[in-house]
């Protein structure tokens, strides 16, 4: 599992940021450095050559001229803040992330999702990776990790035009997602990461017995087979695909719940345009 108190301290680095500017805004630069942990890179020089070695003479403005603002302070472009959780922070980038993001997923459960619901959607995570700071697993290996990579190039519908199967299609897919290798390498590790974590917290817990496949197979299945007048599969042959629909229920209940809890016993803060964070 990747180091979490890298990500707390670039999180924490976020939120200080965000939380010395006016209107909750901070540069998109200065984000993408916290979040590579890198630190703030040096002013190349604009000159090269012995005119450039020595210091060169200003002359003052003249006592009535107006100063211009330097282009730091003015900024190019804002990063908006959008949620304050438990002292960690969710941005606008974070949200068109998740956005590009969602759209690279084979499987996707709606075609588009509202801003809202990723916040809501970043919020949950993000409480989620701090229980998982606080009850570390093991790591997810680079071996599963590439194999699951590597089944995902053959899922993606869009990856057949791209010739998905190569090198220059795969980075060509992710480039016009705006993702590097690298950066969704990252992304999809910590989705494993997640998935194994909310696994073994609740899904070990949960026993799905004899009378709940049945009703499922009788109630869902059975109804389902007639409808489109095929004949349906025995219920031993399917069982252990019902089995895995009853248990998936049986983890996004629980999950939900815990969610709530989570937020009722920490802080969760929405940021509407124009407020000034806590």
């Amino acid at each position: 599992m990747r180091s979490m108190a890298q990500a707390t301290m670039r999180r924490r680095l976020k939120g200080a940021a965000a939380c010395l500017l006016a209107g909750a805004a901070i540069s998109v630069l200065m984000v993408e450095r916290l979040w590579a942990g890198q630190a703030a890179a040096p002013l190349a020089p604009t000159e090269h050559g012995p005119e450039a070695a020595a210091p060169q003479a200003k002359t003052p403005p003249p006592a009535n001229a107006a100063v211009a603002p330097a282009a730091s302070e003015l900024g190019e472009v804002l990063d908006r803040l959008v949620a304050v959780v438990n002292g960690e922070v969710i941005l606008e980038s974070d949200v068109d992330e998740e956005r590009r993001f969602e759209e690279v997923q084979p499987y996707r459960s709606a075609p588009t999702l509202t801003r809202d619901r990723i916040i809501e959607r970043l919020i949950d995570r993000m409480l989620i990776l701090q229980q998982e700071a606080l009850e570390p697993e093991e790591d997810v290996t680079d071996k599963n990790l590439d194999a699951q990579i590597a089944t995902l190039r053959k899922d993606i519908p869009a990856c057949q035009q791209y010739h998905c199967g190569t090198v220059d299609g795969w980075k060509k897919y992710l480039g016009d997602h705006g993702f590097t290798e690298q950066e969704f390498s990252a992304r999809w590790k910590q989705r494993m990461e997640l998935l194994k974590f909310i696994e073994v917290r609740f899904r070990n817990g949960i026993a799905i017995n004899d009378a709940e496949v049945k009703a499922y197979y009788e109630k869902n299945m059975l109804p389902e087979y007639a409808k489109r007048n095929v004949k349906p599969p025995k219920l031993d042959t399917i069982r252990p695909r019902i089995e895995e629909v009853l248990l998936q229920q049986e983890v996004g209940a629980l999950l939900r719940d815990w969610l709530k809890s989570l937020r009722a016993q920490g802080s969760v803060k929405m940021i509407t345009p124009g407020e000034v964070a806590p």
